[in-house]
C-alpha cells in the first residue's frame, strides 16, 4: 500500500455523508424560507420588518449560540452534540409547520437556529476527526461537504415553489422532519464513538487546548450585542435613525461588544479565545466568510422581493429563476477540493472573490425591465466565484487550528458567517423596503454596489492568508490517525 495515498475505507464516506445531513438542513431552510416570503407576509399579515425577522430569527440564534456548541462538542463529544441538534431542529420545523401567527413563526425559527447552531460545528468537527490526517484528503471532504449544502441551495427555490404551490408554505418547514430522521438514523449506526479522544486529553497546563465549558457572560453578551444590533438595522428605515430604540440599539450593541471583548479577554475559559485571532490566516479567512455571506444573504433577500414583487412572479417560477443562482455552486464547490490540493487555499479565494464580484457588478445593471435572460450571467457567475472560495476558506480555518479545536474553529468562522449573514438581510433589507417596484429596485442596486466593495475587501483578505493548507501538529495528527483507524 502506498502510505502517501492511503485508500478511503467506506466507514469515511459514510461519516462524509451522514455529517453532510446536518449542512444540508441548515441550508435548505435559508433557500426555501426566502421563496416562501411572500406567501409567508400575505397569510400572516408580515410586513417587509416582520419578513426580516423571519430570516433573521433563525441567523441570530444560529451565529450566536455557534461558539458554545461548539464548545461543548469539545468538551462532550462533537457526535452527541451533532445527533442532539439534528433532534431540535426537527422539533423546530414542526413548530414553525404548525404556527399561528408571525411571532410564533419567528420563535420557532429561532429555535431552528438553535439546533443548527448545535450541528454546524460539530459536523465539520467530525469531519476533521476523520480526514485530518491528510491534508488533500480533507480539502476534498470540505469539498463534497460543501457540494451536499450546495445541492441543498440548489434545490431548495424550485423545491420550495412546488411544495408550495401544491401544498402552501407550511410544507417547506415539514419536508425537513424525514431528512433529520434519516440524519439522525445514520449519526447512531455509522458515526463513531470518540473513545480515541478520551484516551488522550489534552496537558491540562495548556488553558487555550483544555476542552470548555459554556461562557456564561460571554454568551449573554454576544446575544445582547448581536441581537440589539440587527433590530437596530432592521428597525432604522420604518422608525428613522433618531429614533430611541433605534439609536438606543445601537448603543446597547456597541457596549455589549466591547465588554464582550474585555469578558473574554480576562475569562480562564472563554467561548471566543482571542488566541485563535493571533493567527494571520485564521483572522483573515473568517473576515473573508464575513464578506462572503453578508453579500449573499443580504442579495437573496432582495432578489426574492424582487422577483415576486416587482416581476410578479409566482413562488415556482421565482424558484425557477433562482436556479442558476444556487445551481451554480455544485461544480464549483467540487472543483475547489481539486484546485485547493494543487494550488492552496489562496487562489481559489482571490478567483472566487473576483468572479462573484463580477456578478455583483453586472446585477447593479438590472433594473424593472430587464428581460430575465440579463439575470442569468451574474446568477451564474456570483454562486461560481462563492463556490470555488468557500471550501478553500473552510480548509484554512481547519488548517491553522489544533486538531482537537476544530470544533471551536470551525464554530467561529459560522458564527461569524451567520452573524454577517443577518446584518445582510437587516441592511440589505432595509433598503429595499417599502411596497414600490422603484423602492426595492433601488435598493436592490445599493446592495449590490455594497456587495461588490465588501468583495474587493474580501479579496484583499485572501492576500493574507497562507496560501499552503497544512496537518495539524504531530500529537494531533496521530489521535486522528487513531480516529481515522476505529472508523475501518
Amino acid at each position: 500500500m502506498n502510505p502517501s495515498k492511503p485508500p478511503v475505507p467506506p466507514a469515511l464516506g459514510r461519516v462524509l455523508a451522514t455529517v453532510s445531513v446536518g449542512f444540508v438542513v441548515t441550508q435548505l431552510d435559508v433557500t426555501i424560507v426566502n421563496i416562501a416570503l411572500p406567501e409567508i407576509g400575505a397569510n400572516l399579515h408580515a410586513n417587509v420588518a416582520g419578513l426580516q425577522w423571519v430570516v433573521d430569527a433563525y441567523t441570530l440564534a444560529f451565529a450566536v449560540l455557534m461558539l458554545s456548541a461548539g464548545a461543548l462538542g469539545d468538551r462532550f463529544g462533537a457526535r452527541r452534540l451533532y445527533a442532539a441538534g439534528i433532534v431540535l431542529f426537527a422539533l423546530a420545523s414542526l413548530a414553525c409547520g404548525l404556527a399561528l401567527d408571525a411571532p410564533m413563526l419567528v420563535a420557532a425559527r429561532a429555535l431552528q437556529g438553535v439546533g443548527a447552531a448545535a450541528m454546524l460545528p460539530n459536523s465539520l468537527a467530525l469531519l476533521n476527526q476523520s480526514y485530518g490526517h491528510d491534508p488533500k484528503l480533507r480539502a476534498r471532504a470540505v469539498g463534497l461537504w460543501t457540494a451536499a449544502g450546495a445541492i441543498s441551495i440548489a434545490a431548495g427555490p424550485v423545491a420550495g415553489g412546488l411544495l408550495i404551490a401544491a401544498f402552501g408554505w407550511r410544507s417547506i418547514f415539514l419536508v425537513n422532519l424525514p431528512i433529520c430522521a434519516a440524519g439522525f438514523l445514520a449519526t447512531l449506526l455509522w458515526v463513531p464513538r470518540p473513545e480515541a479522544t478520551r484516551a488522550a486529553p489534552p496537558p491540562a497546563a495548556n488553558k487555550d487546548a483544555a476542552p470548555r465549558g459554556i461562557d456564561l457572560s460571554g454568551q449573554s453578551l454576544a446575544i445582547v450585542a448581536l441581537t440589539a444590533f440587527v433590530a437596530a438595522v432592521i428597525e432604522w428605515r420604518p422608525l428613522g435613525l433618531g429614533h430611541p430604540l433605534v439609536a438606543g440599539g445601537f448603543v446597547l450593541a456597541a457596549l455589549a461588544g466591547i465588554a464582550f471583548v474585555a469578558v473574554e479577554a480576562r475569562a480562564p475559559a472563554p467561548m471566543l479565545p482571542l488566541s485563535l485571532f493571533a493567527k494571520r490566516s485564521f483572522s483573515a479567512a473568517v473576515l473573508f466568510g464575513i464578506c462572503v455571506n453578508m453579500t449573499y444573504y443580504g442579495m437573496v433577500f432582495v432578489l426574492s422581493l424582487y422577483l415576486q414583487r416587482v416581476r410578479g412572479y409566482t413562488a415556482l417560477q421565482a424558484g425557477l429563476a433562482f436556479l442558476p443562482l444556487t445551481g451554480g455552486f455544485l461544480i464549483s464547490n467540487v472543483a475547489s477540493g481539486w484546485v485547493v490540493g494543487r494550488f492552496g487555499v489562496r487562489v481559489p479565494m482571490i478567483a472566487g472573490a473576483v468572479t462573484a464580484g463580477l456578478g455583483y457588478g453586472l446585477l447593479h445593471l438590472v433594473d424593472a425591465n430587464t428581460p430575465l435572460i440579463g439575470l442569468l450571467l451574474p446568477f451564474l457567475l456570483i454562486p461560481s466565484g462563492m463556490g470555488l472560495a468557500v471550501p478553500a476558506m473552510t480548509t484554512a480555518v481547519l488548517a491553522s487550528a489544533e486538531a482537537r479545536r476544530a470544533g471551536t474553529a470551525s464554530a467561529v468562522l459560522n458564527t461569524a458567517r451567520q452573524a454577517g449573514g443577518a446584518v445582510g438581510v437587516a441592511a440589505f433589507g432595509a433598503l429595499a423596503s417599502g411596497s414600490a417596484a422603484t423602492q426595492i429596485v433601488s435598493g436592490m442596486q445599493a446592495a449590490t454596489a455594497i456587495s461588490v466593495g465588501l468583495l474587493v475587501f474580501g479579496g484583499v483578505m485572501s492576500c493574507l492568508v497562507h496560501p499552503q493548507p497544512h496537518s495539524s501538529s504531530k500529537a494531533p495528527r496521530e489521535a486522528d490517525s487513531a480516529r481515522v483507524g476505529n472508523s475501518r
